[in-house]
């Protein structure tokens, strides 16, 4: 063999764990993706943290803490916080500093109103027209739902829950839908993670999304959004003994 051409494969062995190596084991910053603004980046990692309650409701957010854990300025971080307040999720008191807001319970039913509305138009459309690979999609996501459910993953199943709304309107034809929902449903999705641990509260849900998926595979609309609507008026009816079980991160 060419010993030049040696030389060169051993280079190229080499150069995937040589960059393998240069990424970080972990870090409490997670990355800017490319092409993506720092204030951006920031923006959408807090805003899941806080989605997905890994920064409780009342706790205090740091300027100089998430700048200093990004590398960055203050000015990009500012601007983060001020989209976050736009949403509702934080609150800035100009003596105090910045905390993550607590849960409006007021907001609460409306957003979850306008969602079923948006969501009943999806599943219809859904149950009109889908194809058997499609419904076995469904059905591959209800197994991946049980997974996260044994393994006692809350967040994982919220993931898994998520990715079978977002399916089904991507089936129904309309993906937008799911992009509008997402945008009224933070403050719910906070609400729907202190609902998790409770017993039985996953089977439950699993349950419901069964018969959505079976009555999706059936082509009956009518059912499909029956079973939609009985779904999520759960969820609804559920708010006040949440509320007394973390009465903290609640505000009126």
């Amino acid at each position: 063999m060419d010993s030049n051409a040696g030389d060169s494969n051993m280079v190229a062995a080499a150069a995937p764990a040589r960059r393998r190596r240069r990424r970080p084991a972990s870090a409490t910053a997670r990355p800017a993706h490319r092409g993506a603004t720092v204030s951006g980046t920031i923006y959408r990692n807090l805003r899941d943290d806080i989605v997905s309650l890994r920064r409780k409701p009342g706790e205090p957010v740091i300027e100089k803490e998430v700048a200093d854990a990004y590398g960055v300025s203050r000015t990009p971080v500012r601007e983060a916080m001020l989209k976050l307040a736009d949403e509702g999720l934080v609150e800035v008191f100009p003596q105090s500093g910045t905390f993550v807001a607590r849960i409006p319970l007021s907001a609460l039913p409306e957003a979850i109103a306008i969602r079923r509305a948006l969501e009943e138009a999806t599943v219809r459309y859904a149950a009109e027209q889908a194809t058997g690979s499609q419904v076995a999609r469904l059905r591959a996501n209800l197994e991946l739902q049980r997974e996260m459910k044994e393994a006692g993953n809350f967040d994982g199943f919220h993931d898994a829950d998520e990715a079978f709304h977002a399916l089904l309107a991507e089936i129904s034809g309309y993906p937008g839908f799911w992009a509008v929902t997402q945008q009224v449903k933070r403050q719910v999705d906070r609400y729907r993670h202190l609902t998790l641990p409770a017993a039985g509260r996953m089977d439950k849900a699993l349950g419901e999304h069964a018969a959505i998926v079976e009555a999706v595979a059936a082509r009956d609309p009518d059912r499909a959004v029956g079973e939609l609507r009985h779904h999520l008026t759960d969820l609804q009816l559920g708010i006040a003994d949440v509320q007394r079980s973390y009465p903290q991160y609640f505000t009126e």
